[in-house]
């Protein structure tokens, strides 16, 4: 009895692991918002709560997690190296889906009274949506202004005040990568959401 028992419990934590693996890898087809809310329905339901409390539309906050993680809930940036070669920690402290930095999540988590992971999802895109949020509010840009908010994202409301970006342009090449995914999304979006929403009806 007691191999069968110990048989039955590497069967449930192999299967839990299996589970747990498949709800944090990245989407099958990053580049269709419709596929990547049929594949992970609670994303959408995420997306919805995010869109919900802070304002900021849905394929603009998915823009900015695919272009900062591709999706990757334990993303960071590269490693640092002094003098070329000696390992010096990573060039910042971005972490997560969104890749925010250790100071911006603490403000985040300040500002809003939520403890959270940026290994979260959920998380993560509540993050993204108010970052953007305060962006509006500081700055004034239009949280449906991808390009702008993304610079100001990257930068920092501070660096992005003192037009840091102008002397990067390979950020602004990617800013409007960004825009450009955004518009697709919402495209895409538009074409399947009578159809989440039906899913999201059946299942609540």
């Amino acid at each position: 009895m007691n191999w069968q028992r110990a048989f039955k419990i590497s069967g449930l934590t192999i299967a839990l692991l299996i589970v747990t693996g498949c709800s944090t890898a990245p989407p099958t087809n990053p580049n269709n918002l419709c596929d990547i809310f049929r594949e992970k329905s609670s994303w959408y339901e995420d997306a919805i709560d995010m869109q919900e409390e802070w304002g900021t539309p849905i394929q603009i906050a998915m823009a900015f997690i695919n272009q900062e993680s591709s999706y990757r809930h334990n993303a960071k940036p590269p490693k640092d190296y002094l003098l070329g070669f000696i390992p010096w920690g990573r060039i910042s402290s971005a972490y997560g889906y969104a890749q925010a930095q250790d100071p911006a999540w603490e403000d985040f988590q300040k500002a809003t009274d939520h403890g959270g992971s940026r290994s979260d999802f959920a998380d993560s895109l509540m993050f993204v949506g108010w970052y953007t949020n305060e962006t509006y509010r500081v700055l004034g840009i239009s949280k449906w202004d991808s390009y702008n908010q993304y610079l100001a994202y990257h930068e920092g409301r501070g660096g992005y005040k003192n037009r840091t970006y102008q002397s990067k342009p390979s950020l602004l090449r990617v800013a409007r990568k960004v825009e450009q995914q955004a518009k697709d999304y919402g495209w895409q979006l538009k074409k399947c959401r009578q159809e989440l929403e039906s899913n999201r009806s059946w299942f609540f």
